[in-house]
């Protein structure tokens, strides 16, 4: 059985794509095949569609292969007439999916067996399936459809049989409690790695390395001063570097030495990074919002009531209902993350300061 499922979560901002971008040519180069995409909200409207994906995905790593008379007999009692291209590509696979008799599951089943089947014998090892942003899978009990409970439970089936198909799910915080609700038995089924934001040694690791050999320099000072800003993200001292390579470049300082121009970065920063994210809350919600980021405890975790406490010294209070009522439609939004001990936390790193910074005075 497989048992190496991979689980990657974070925040945004750690690094996570570009970790999974690192495993796909190391897991080639090894005899992987490698299917994935990112996902998205459409994906959990159905078990037709997410069993649809994942057809897609496997037909653009086998639209090439040619199947031969020996390899269709051996699939059984799927007819001959279904073949007719020879090759196992999107227009194959769905032909099979439709005259497999039985459930979703039972379909999408017998697929992954035949895909094993044909790509087993081209020494190759198996397949990872690898999805990023699958936070947003979920199951709609209401309407009878449970997408994210199929695909654990089909892959957890195949992998039984012994079939090397293997799943990466990347995704912020909330991915595997969600996993775990759907079907309990994904806490043995995954290995869980939760990448944080960089410490002080690894930030100025990240920020001198790139420069050895190099004829600029940054003064110690200017390279506090970025790992302060950044918070230890990794995108963001991606993105502060940037800007201060793009001021020398622009001969804005003279000379080899970096300043950091802390004020424009910062300001540049709510423009292209933040400012979108908080366009999406209504106005009751960046109150809460507000209330949430004047928390000594907002850069870790925080509770409902502590929101419904802090927010008694407002002119509009929060009751207990109302502030629960608010979180959840933050979660959905992206912006704020319940963990698995029932707290909450910002989903979107240092987004507390940003809303310090459009003032709290008339809040709280």
């Amino acid at each position: 059985m497989i048992l190496d499922n991979l689980v990657l979560t974070g925040l945004r901002g750690v690094g996570k794509t570009v970790l999974l971008d690192e495993f796909k040519p190391i897991a080639i180069q090894q005899g992987w095949l490698w299917a994935g995409t990112d996902m998205s909200e459409a994906v959990s409207v159905s078990e037709q569609v997410i069993a649809m994906r994942i057809i897609t995905d496997i037909s653009v790593i086998t639209s090439d292969i040619e199947i031969g008379q020996d390899e269709i007999l051996k699939v059984g009692f799927i007819r001959d007439s279904i073949f007719v291209s020879r090759k196992l590509n999107y227009e194959t696979l769905t032909a099979i999916y439709n005259n497999v008799p039985g459930l979703v599951s039972d379909k999408l089943k017998k697929i992954l067996e035949i895909t094993w089947s044909v790509i087993r014998i081209r020494n190759k090892r198996g397949i990872i399936f690898a999805y990023d942003e699958a936070q947003t899978l979920s199951d709609q009990a209401k309407r009878e459809q449970y997408p994210l409970s199929l695909l654990l439970d089909v892959f957890q089936s195949i992998q039984k049989m012994e079939i090397p198909f293997m799943l990466v799910l990347v995704g912020l915080p909330p991915l595997f409690p969600k996993l775990v609700e759907a079907r309990t038995f994904a806490e043995r089924m995954f290995h869980v790695v939760h990448l944080d934001r960089l410490n002080h040694e690894e930030s100025r690791e990240a920020i001198i390395k790139p420069l050895e050999g190099h004829p600029v320099k940054l003064k110690a000072k200017s390279i506090e001063v970025i790992i302060q800003l950044s918070g230890g993200y990794p995108y963001f001292i991606q993105f502060i570097c940037r800007e201060v390579y793009d001021r020398l470049l622009s001969k804005l300082d003279g000379g080899n030495e970096l300043n950091v121009p802390t004020d424009e970065i910062v300001h540049k920063l709510d423009a292209d990074f933040f400012a979108g994210r908080w366009e999406r809350a209504t106005d009751r919600q960046r109150e809460l919002l507000k209330i949430a980021a004047s928390l000594e405890s907002c850069d870790d975790e925080f509770t409902v009531q502590e929101i419904v406490d802090k927010s008694k010294e407002s002119d509009k209070p929060f009751s207990n209902s109302h502030a629960n009522q608010m979180l959840v439609s933050l979660c959905k939004s992206g912006l704020i993350y319940k963990n698995r001990h029932g707290k909450y936390s910002f989903a979107v790193p240092l987004l507390w300061q940003f809303i310090r910074r459009q003032g709290l005075e008339h809040i709280v």
